[in-house]
Parts: structure tokens; sequence; C-alpha cells
């Protein structure tokens, strides 16, 4: 069973954690600087390249060396952006690693982490936001399948997924008890966004799936908040 009560405070020094405590708010982080700007459009470009290449001829059949080359940059270079060949298509779910700590963490006062998960979930789905599988642009729907169609990059993932578990746990409260909450959380919502993506990759539009992703969302939230009920 997940905590669902306010006692499963924000992250110390950030968003409902620093309100209760009376602390300021942190400053805003300071402007990013010239060398940053640089090293970010570097990142992007790369990524980009590579993703275009792995949509045009498979994920597998582009070396590294060749995404470099496209990117006008060294291997070696390469690597130090993007530790695996995988994560050059990965890093575009890096901003949402810590998405689910950031929400409960930034909560507004007597609204309960799980409470605060499923609005933003059931807002997710109301944006298409491809994060929840409930995106039937083109453009995202390419992606996908690469993503899904090949398993280094599934297996890669649950890295990803892992790291995500982990920002939660430390947001709920850090003790076994929050860790074992986050670990059912993140799964959920990893299975509700599957879910949505091949109904989607199967000819369904999301207009026409939102629906019962919605329903499908308020059942999985009143099973984390109650637990399986044994017969």
């Amino acid at each position: 069973m997940v905590m669902s009560g306010e006692n499963a405070g924000g992250e110390p020094g950030s968003g409902a954690g620093a309100r209760a405590s009376g602390r300021a708010p942190e400053r805003p982080p300071a402007p990013v600087g010239l060398r940053e700007r640089k090293k970010r459009l570097t990142y992007r470009a790369a990524s980009d390249a590579a993703i275009a290449m792995f949509l045009e001829r498979g994920f597998d059949k582009v070396s590294v060396a060749e995404v470099a080359a496209a990117a006008g940059i060294s291997k070696p270079t390469l690597f130090r952006y993007f530790p695996a060949k995988e994560d050059l298509v990965l890093h575009r779910f890096a901003d949402h690693e810590d998405e689910s700590a950031r929400v409960v963490a930034e909560r507004p006062p007597g609204e309960g982490p799980l409470d605060a998960l499923h609005r933003h979930l059931l807002d997710g789905l109301d944006r298409r936001d491809p994060v929840t599988g409930l995106c039937d642009v083109p453009e995202v729907l390419e992606f996908h399948r690469l993503l899904y169609g090949t398993p280094s990059l599934v297996a890669r993932m649950y890295a990803y997924q892992g790291r995500s578990e982990a920002a939660l746990a430390r947001a709920l409260g850090g003790g076994l008890p929050e860790r074992l909450a986050a670990g059912q959380i993140i799964a959920v919502l990893r299975i509700l966004a599957l879910e949505n993506w091949r109904r989607i990759d199967a000819g369904e539009s999301a207009d026409r799936v939102h629906a019962s992703a919605v329903r499908a969302a308020e059942q999985a939230f009143v099973q984390l908040r109650t637990g399986l009920k044994s017969d």
C-alpha cells in the first residue's frame, strides 16, 4: 500500500518541504553561460543526428562513429556526452527522471503525494504528453516504435526508471516503506504508458483512447491506495 497522507514530505530545501519548515524558497538557478549553452547544443545535435539515422536505418545498423561524424565531433567526445549508444536515444527521458519526485516535492500544502501524482498524470493525458503514451503525433509514434522495438533500448530504459524510482523514494522520505511505494508508483506509470502506446500503435487515435486511459489511471491509483484485495 502506498502512503497518501501529508506526512510523506517533500525533499528538504524545495517545494512543500521548504514551505512546511518556514524556510525561504531557493533562489532561481543562475543564467546559463556560453560554455554550457554550447555543450547543450552539441548534446542535442548529436542526439538528433543519431535518432534520425536510427529511424532511417535501424538502431543496430548505425555505428557510433557514424553518429559522431554526422554531429561533427570525435568518437571520444561523443562518449563524453553519452556513455552508451543507447543514451543517444534515451537522453530524451532524462528530463523526466525526477519528474515524479518534483511533483511530490512541489505539491501544494495539504495535498498528499498520491493525489499530486494522480493529478499530474491526468493533466499529462489531457495534454497528450508523449511520456503518458497517449500521443499519436507521427514523429512520436516513430520514436516509440524505435524505442520499444529495440531490445537494448528497452533494457537501458529500466536503468532510467530505476533512477526515477530512487528520486521518488527520496522525495517521499527515503525509508523502506517509501522505497516500496516508489517502486509501485513508477511501475504503475510505466504500465499505463505502455498500454496507451500499444493501443495507439495498433491504430487507435489518442482522442479515442483518452477516456479509457483516464479510467485506467483512476483504477490504478485506487489500487495504489488500497493494495490488492484477496477474494
